[in-house]
């Protein structure tokens, strides 16, 4: 039975981690809601990282129902997801939006980081294969 946890190793913790895939992200997938990059972090394992910003969400409640559906299609997804540093950010109000559409829109653009990272790894020959060590 799968896992699906989302300890301190599936995160992107420091701001060098968000910087990184700020500057050098390979993979842009967007809709009206949400933009995800993306980039190759060479673990076997994916990390992601959560830009919620009160400007687009104003309350602190509504900030955390989008972060928490966030996290939790990403631990249901992370088989999909390995080698990949994820950011994702809010991107315009979501007030009307309930839980399905949110968590719907997320699952479309996971989809979406999927497709283009096996289409990159095959045109791009310098696209780093996933190793097996671990932190």
């Amino acid at each position: 039975m799968p896992v699906y946890s989302f300890p301190r190793k599936l995160r992107l913790t420091e701001a060098g981690q968000f910087t990184a895939v700020f500057k050098k992200a390979t993979h842009k997938v967007s809709n009206r809601y949400f933009l995800i990059l993306a980039r190759y972090n060479q673990l076997d394992r994916g990390r992601l990282g959560l830009v919620v910003g009160k400007k687009h969400l104003p309350k602190a409640v509504q900030r955390n129902r989008v972060k928490r559906l966030i996290r939790t299609s990403f631990r249901q997804n992370q088989g999909l997801l390995a080698g990949l540093d994820i950011v994702i950010l809010a991107r315009s109000n979501m007030n009307s939006l309930d839980n399905r559409e949110i968590t719907e829109c997320i699952q479309q653009l996971w989809l979406d980081v999927v497709n283009k990272s096996k289409s990159g790894k095959n045109r791009n020959s310098t696209a780093p294969v996933n190793p097996t060590t671990s932190d």
